[in-house]
C-alpha cells in the first residue's frame, strides 16, 4: 500500500514506523507532486507531520482530502495538539514518538489497510509464530504478550538465525541509528524475551561472551 508522506524530508522515525507497519511511504513536496507521483492504484492514504509549519501542513491536508479524496493522518507533537482545535482537514492523528502498531491501527481506522495478514506474513521458528501483518506472537499455539520493541527484537533474531550480532549492531538495526540509549537496553530486552519464551525455549537466544547474541 502506497502512502504519501509530507514534508518531502520526513523524520526517519516516521519512515521506519511506516515500513515496519507494512506501508510503502512516498515523500511528496506538495499537491502537484502528489498528483505526479500517484501510483496507478491510487494513494492508500496520507501521513502528514505538522512540524514547524502547521498552517501549511493543514492546508495540504485539506487539499489532499478535497481534491484527491485521500484519507489523512496527522503526526503531531504533544505540545502542538492545540493547533488541531476546530480543524476539519484531517481524519485522525497520532502523537509523537510514533509507535508502528498504533500507526497501523489508526491508519486502518480511517480505511488505510497495510496488508491482508496472509501466510507469507508469518515468520516461524519451531513452535514460535510471528505474524508480521498483525504483530501477534504465539508459542505452541498460545498467544504471547510482547511489547513493540520485544517483538521487533525477536523478529530480527528469528529472521537471522545462527549469526552472532553485537549489541551495537542490534541497537542500530532494531532501535535505529538515531537511538541514544546504551547497549544495556539490548540486555534488558533479551532478558525479558527469555522470560516470556519460557524455560524450555530461553536457550534459543544464546549469549556470546564479549560479543553479543545468537539465535537458534
Amino acid at each position: 500500500m502506497y502512502v504519501l508522506v509530507s514534508p518531502e524530508s520526513p523524520t526517519q522515525s516516521l519512515i521506519g514506523s511506516l515500513l515496519t507497519a507494512g506501508y510503502q511511504p512516498v515523500p511528496i513536496s506538495g499537491l502537484d507532486d502528489a498528483v505526479t507521483k500517484e501510483p496507478s492504484a491510487g494513494w492508500a492514504g496520507a501521513v502528514i507531520e505538522l512540524g514547524m509549519d502547521p498552517a501549511s501542513a493543514m492546508t495540504l491536508a485539506a487539499k489532499l482530502r478535497d481534491e484527491l479524496a485521500v484519507p489523512v493522518l496527522l503526526v503531531v507533537d504533544r505540545t502542538m495538539t492545540a493547533d488541531l482545535a476546530g480543524e476539519t482537514s484531517y481524519d485522525d492523528f497520532v502523537l509523537t514518538p510514533v509507535d508502528a502498531v498504533e500507526l497501523r491501527i489508526r491508519l486502518a481506522k480511517i480505511g488505510v489497510e497495510s496488508g491482508d495478514g496472509t501466510e507469507d506474513s508469518v515468520v516461524r521458528f519451531r513452535d514460535l509464530e510471528l505474524n508480521t501483518a498483525t504483530y501477534q506472537a504465539t508459542i505452541g499455539g498460545a498467544p504471547t504478550d510482547l511489547t513493540y520493541m520485544e517483538y521487533e527484537l525477536l523478529r530480527f533474531l528469528v529472521e537471522r538465525p545462527n549469526r552472532v550480532w553485537s549489541r551495537e549492531q542490534i541497537l542500530a538495526k532494531v532501535w535505529g541509528y538515531d537511538y541514544f540509549g546504551g547497549s544495556r537496553t539490548v540486555d534488558v530486552h533479551v532478558r525479558r524475551l527469555r522470560a516470556k519464551l519460557g524455560e524450555e525455549r530461553a536457550s534459543w537466544i544464546t549469549t556470546v561472551r564479549s560479543v553479543g547474541y545468537r539465535f537458534g
